[in-house]
């Protein structure tokens, strides 16, 4: 949308907010908290430049944060039920057959060691270990819109392992040790159950190199492109070899030069090459591995997993469809 907002537009917004507040009021046990919930996601839509508790409150014009921190921390709510009602919500608004499922995990840094599953661990945020918390976030794209769909919290194990931290943090006892591929998995689950309309998954490498992710996405009959290692295990032909080691087998005319879309000045063009791999069931999955190559420095190379049911997008992927390297099938 270019230019200002008219004022319809803006009334319309207001409109779906305030039908947005009412789908989701039977979650909440008292007129209260259902009414804050209203202003508290008014208040993170809002030019409010930061979005602390103060200034939250500040915005819905209370005089303290007590309230914002009570909707948070102590109101009698379901989190998840209200994660039900946007995934519904999105479906009806965003939901395209075309559309992706998003994978991604962010770290949220901490002081301290009360915050509910805060250690030293690796933040992406940080690009380094420090005490964070970790989330595992799944969004949902298509040409109408983004949304996020749901979340959960990373607990390591010596969280999941400790009893009286859990008691003193009010970790429910149902929540147990799980990795964040499993995290990933288990809402992709859900995406799927609730009927959320996505040809496609994508993730980053941690993700993409792990089996069992991209196993359980075919199961669902979805494609995926997620990113790999360079070391992660793929088979070409009999054998079981190293992503990186099918580099040396591409041949020279099956790059193809092609924009990931556009940078600052100019589109970001790469090589790209595609390497087909086995599959254990060619009638259901096609499994693939695509290669990109910078093209000022060779060397820069990223390895991606790509596959998903066989005909359509995943068949053969586009422009690469020319050429793609190997007949037998990636992964």
């Amino acid at each position: 949308m270019s230019g200002r907002p008219t004022q319809r537009q803006v009334q319309g917004w207001a409109n779906g907010l305030d039908a947005g507040g009412e789908r989701i009021g039977g979650r909440f046990a008292r007129e209260e908290p259902r009414r804050r919930a209203v202003g508290y996601v008014r208040g993170l839509l809002s030019q409010t430049e930061r979005k602390s508790g103060w200034q939250l409150a500040e915005h819905l014009g209370d005089p303290t944060p007590d309230g914002v921190q009570h909707l948070l921390a102590r109101a009698d709510w379901d989190a998840d039920a209200v994660r039900d009602d946007l995934l519904g919500y999105v479906t009806e608004y965003l939901g395209d057959p075309a559309g992706g499922l998003v994978v991604d995990e962010t770290g949220f840094l901490k002081k301290g060691a009360k915050s509910v599953g805060v250690a030293r661990q690796h933040s992406g945020t940080a690009g380094r270990i420090e005490n964070c918390q970790t989330g595992v976030f799944l969004g949902y794209a298509t040409k109408k819109g983004r949304a996020l769909l749901d979340r959960e919290l990373y607990l390591p194990k010596e969280w999941a392992g400790d009893a009286d931290r859990r008691e003193e943090a009010g970790v429910p006892k149902a929540v147990g040790f799980a990795t964040e591929l499993v995290l990933a998995r288990r809402m992709i689950d859900r995406a799927v159950a609730a009927g959320v309309p996505a040809r496609w998954v994508t993730a980053d490498a941690v993700y993409g190199s792990d089996y069992h992710f991209r196993a359980a996405v075919e199961g669902h009959g979805r494609g995926y492109v997620a990113g790999g290692r360079a070391d992660f295990a793929v088979r070409s032909g009999f054998r079981q070899v190293r992503a990186k080691a099918l580099l040396a087998e591409v041949p020279a005319d099956a790059w193809h030069r092609l924009s990931c879309g556009e940078g600052a000045k100019e589109p970001r063009l790469y090589d790209w090459a595609l390497v087909r791999a086995p599959s254990p069931d060619p009638e259901t999955s096609v499994r693939w591995v695509l290669i990109r190559r910078g093209l000022a420095e060779p060397d820069d190379v990223a390895y991606f997993a790509y596959g998903g049911p066989p005909g359509g997008d995943t068949g053969r992927p586009g422009p690469c469809r020319r050429r793609a390297v190997g007949g037998g099938g990636p992964l």
